[in-house]
């Protein structure tokens, strides 16, 4: 409000003209309201214009009260002129300004360049004393398209005028309210208004009252008013189904959208929870498969350590073998040597038993010797010096002995060895005594005797010879036996070594084995569970096409009711359009009707008027004929 009166008083001061107080007390009073009100002010030109300057570019006020002010033509024509290009104005009274020529033409160019103006009264003016200017006026209202309120009560508006509204009426496809009364509009305008109400479609409702209409017209007038208020329900009615099926429609595509657009979300997020579950799973099964890979490369070295250790130990055994055949074969080469020496021992035992009978046969000659003792006195000498010799050879014979028991306690102390060996010294010894006894018989057995020791000493160089290699190959078999011991013992060391990594790695193995049926059952896990997540996705995304197919089929449903409902409109429209059809001939057959009884009636008022005034004539012949003539009045 503050702006517009700014803006009034700067135009006043640009113009060099003095702001009416009276305009001035109006914006004032004016306090957050849309409608200025400057109704009874008497507004002077240079305020009308500078108002309508002011308007032209206002966008606070949308009604316009201007009832009484005495506006001149010129007045009238400025402020017209600036409300032409206002945007804000809805309403505009200018009752009682005594509107004529100029001031209908203003309002002609008004209606024909203002687009925002919905109610215009003009009642109480005299638009229609000027033809040309009420044509003017006509004209705009034909082809303005945003005025649904005009209000033309007293106006003058005669038959001629009624007949340029009736054109513009015609033309105009938007006014809704019309009033005309108190015109002087009469039969003709009537007919003519008639005439262009029946062609427009929008006009609900008209008002004619006091302007010499026959009745009979008005209701013709009100019928068609009453159709245009048919037509348009039905209209208003299908629009307002078309907007509330339309607002459904879109409601539900809107609604259809937001379901696609977050089903389309919930399915872009489960796929990616699905592709993060899965690369997990692939990078945990890949982990998995690595580690695997090396658990089956440590048991593949262990069991080819293992291979390799149980080829060393087929070896080891096979050694072991050979060795025991080697053993086997010692002990039979011992035994065979025990049975070649119970052999000779045998043998030596015959040669002592024949050295035995020897014995006796020296017993008997030692008898003989009894005898012969005197003789042997010499011998004796010879005995003794024998003896001592013998003594030393005892001596020598048990050193020797000596060292042949520790040599042959050395080669494993067998009893046989000893029996021998002291039988053998037994038997030496019987010798010597039978060769100290026997001095007669020592040259005879002498040479026997030197046999038995070149055989003895023959027999002690094999058996020395023999044990010699006995003991050379029971050294070399006790060595591969501690060799082979050791070496046994190496190998059971590295196989229980072996046994116990076999171990180790069987229960690692048993534990990557559990490892592995865990992951292997939670991957089925997983995997079932993904299977439902799937399953479940899938029913969902089913239900969800289910239920958008439902709805579809809902929308196609919704299409055709509103494809039936169009039908219906169209059958409506057409059965209207027969009925107005029907009701314009019916209506032309009673204008026809009408005209005939016009005609009827024009003849009879004609008949009745030439009646009249044959009579009146006649009459005035009468009185002037009559002495009374002279008394009456003149004319």
């Amino acid at each position: 409000m503050e702006d517009f009166r700014r803006a009034y008083l700067r135009l006043c001061k640009e113009a060099g003209l003095e702001p009416q107080e009276s305009v001035l007390v109006q914006l004032q009073a004016v306090t957050g309201g849309t409608r200025l009100d400057l109704s009874g002010q008497s507004l002077t030109v240079e305020s009308c214009a500078v108002l309508g300057r002011t308007l032209q570019k206002d966008t606070l006020f949308t009604e316009l009260v201007l009832q009484d002010c005495m506006l001149s033509e010129e007045g009238a024509k400025l402020f017209l002129n600036g409300l032409c290009s206002n945007t804000t104005v809805r309403a505009l009274d200018l009752k009682g300004n005594n509107l004529r020529g100029a001031g209908a033409e203003a309002l002609g160019k008004l209606l024909v360049r203002n687009k925002t103006l919905r109610r215009l009264v003009l009642e109480w003016n005299a638009l229609g004393m000027w033809e040309e200017g009420f044509s003017i006026f006509c004209e705009g209202l034909a082809s303005n398209s945003c005025l649904t309120q005009l209000d033309l009560r007293n106006n003058q508006i005669n038959h001629q005028g009624a007949a340029e509204l009736a054109l513009a009426l015609k033309r105009n496809s938007v006014l809704e309210e019309l009033d005309l009364r108190w015109n002087n509009i009469g039969l003709l305008g009537g007919r003519s208004l008639l005439d262009a109400l029946q062609q427009n479609r929008t006009v609900l409702q008209v008002e004619m009252a006091g302007n010499n209409i026959p009745s009979d017209i008005l209701r013709a007038i009100e019928q068609s008013m009453e159709h245009n208020a048919d037509r348009q329900s039905a209209l208003r009615e299908s629009r307002s189904r078309t907007q509330v099926l339309s607002k459904e429609i879109q409601n539900l595509k809107v609604e259809k959208g937001r379901q696609f657009v977050s089903l389309m979300e919930t399915i872009d997020k489960q796929r990616e929870e699905m592709g993060r579950s899965s690369r997990n799973s692939s990078m945990r099964l890949g982990q998995l498969q690595e580690a695997l890979h090396e658990r089956k490369s440590a048991v593949n070295s262990l069991t080819a350590k293992l291979q390799m250790t149980e080829a060393a130990l087929a070896l080891s055994e096979q050694k072991v073998n050979n060795l025991g055949d080697l053993l086997t074969r010692l002990k039979l080469e011992k035994t065979e040597l025990m049975d070649r020496q119970s052999r000779e021992l045998k043998k030596l035992q015959e040669s002592v038993l024949r050295e035995g009978k020897l014995l006796r046969e020296t017993n008997s000659l030692s008898e003989k010797n009894h005898q012969l003792k005197n003789k042997l006195d010499e011998s004796d000498r010879r005995c003794t010096a024998q003896q001592d010799q013998i003594f030393e050879l005892k001596q020598e014979l048990t050193n020797s002995t000596g060292e042949l028991k520790l040599r042959l306690a050395q080669a494993e102390g067998t009893t046989i060895l000893h029996v021998t060996m002291k039988l053998f010294i037994r038997t030496f010894l019987c010798v010597l005594l039978v060769n100290r006894h026997l001095e007669e018989s020592e040259r005879a057995l002498q040479d026997r005797i030197l046999k038995l020791e070149g055989q003895r000493i023959q027999l002690e160089e094999v058996r020395l010879t023999q044990i010699n290699s006995m003991e050379e190959k029971l050294r070399s078999a006790r060595q591969s036996r501690d060799e082979a011991q050791s070496h046994c013992a190496q190998q059971k060391q590295t196989i229980t070594e072996l046994h116990a990594r076999v171990g180790q790695q069987s229960i690692e193995m048993d534990a990557l084995r559990r490892r592995i049926d865990e992951l292997q059952q939670d991957l089925a896990g997983k995997e079932q569970e993904k299977m439902a997540e799937v399953t479940r996705v899938r029913v969902e995304l089913q239900e969800q096409i289910g239920h958008l197919q439902a709805e579809r089929t809902a929308q196609s449903g919704l299409k055709e009711k509103i494809a039936a409902l169009e039908r219906e409109m169209k059958a409506l429209g057409a059965s209207h359009r027969e009925a107005l059809l029907d009701k314009e001939s019916e209506i032309s057959s009673l204008l026809e009707r009408l005209r005939m009884k016009e005609g009827e009636i024009q003849r009879m008022r004609e008949d009745e008027a030439q009646r009249a005034s044959f009579l009146q004539n006649a009459i005035l012949t009468y009185v002037q004929g009559s002495p009374l003539g002279h008394y009456s009045p003149k004319k």
